[in-house]
């Protein structure tokens, strides 16, 4: 009868694991945080990393014109461009058409 008894809480015991293990292997698999969340994140991951780097290059660009404005190193041709777009200057013997964008 204790063999009996013995071999009935080693069955229940390994059901219960058995179903606890089901239950986890089914949660990774397709719980809040299974596989379909890991590939949604990996896209976002896909994503922002297209997006970094495209505000990498951006920067770099920026910086370049901060390089080139710096007192130390003025480039005249910048400086030329930048003062006829944003202040609207022109030389006395140009003729200046605006263009509509």
């Amino acid at each position: 009868m204790q063999n009996f008894r013995l071999g009935r809480f080693d069955f229940l015991v390994s059901i219960g694991c058995l179903a606890l293990l089901g239950y986890f292997g089914w949660y990774a698999l397709e719980g809040s945080r299974g596989l379909a969340f890991r590939d949604r994140l990996m896209a976002q991951k896909t994503n922002l990393d297209t997006e970094l780097l495209k505000v990498r290059t951006a920067r770099q660009v920026f910086e370049q014109r901060v390089v080139q404005l710096r007192p130390e190193s003025v480039d005249p041709d910048l400086a030329d461009e930048l003062a006829r777009r944003t202040l609207s200057m022109a030389k006395s013997n140009e003729i200046i058409v605006a263009l509509p964008q």
